[in-house]
């Protein structure tokens, strides 16, 4: 790895973290557990699209590990790194469907990661009655990628140089 790309890497990794902090100081929108915008997935899925998957990737999992230890919540890193790692994974596979539609892998991605998120819990709690709140984060996930998605997608059609 170059010092570039270590750099930017850095860089963008810190700009996740702050973004993750400070959401995290904001209070719910909605009266249920757990559901937030997520805009610190900004800069993965930009990441994604401008620099690499690599990149992203790394950006990624340092921001979930940072985040869980820099917040103090260490409990929450199984289930930010199931959602997260199955988050990429779709990134993985959505983004050359999507072409141009940025916005509907991000929605695709927060659905996923919602997903790995309910899973870890099924494990952690021993219990499948976490379920009934799916339906919940499915409707979170559609309206928070769409925003989140459709953000990226100006960030990257002024951004598509930048590579």
């Amino acid at each position: 790895m170059n010092l570039k790309r270590l750099t930017t890497d850095a860089l963008l990794t810190a700009f996740a973290l702050i973004i993750f902090i400070i959401e995290a100081q904001i209070p719910p929108v909605v009266p249920i557990p757990g559901i937030k915008l997520g805009l610190s997935n900004i800069i993965t899925l930009t990441s994604f699209y401008i620099i690499g998957k690599k990149d992203a990737l790394i950006i990624l999992v340092l921001r979930i590990v940072l985040g869980s230890v820099f917040s103090g919540n260490i409990s929450s890193l199984i289930f930010s790194l199931c959602g997260g790692i199955l988050c990429y994974i779709a990134m993985c596979i959505f983004h050359g469907i999507t072409k141009e539609k940025i916005w509907v892998t991000s929605v695709l991605c927060a659905i996923a990661h919602n997903t790995g998120q309910i899973i870890a819990a099924v494990f952690v709690m021993k219990s499948t009655a976490v379920l009934w709140y799916f339906p919940y984060l499915l409707i979170s996930a559609i309206i928070t990628g769409a925003f989140t998605g459709i953000i990226v997608q100006n960030i990257c059609k002024k951004g598509r140089g930048l590579k």
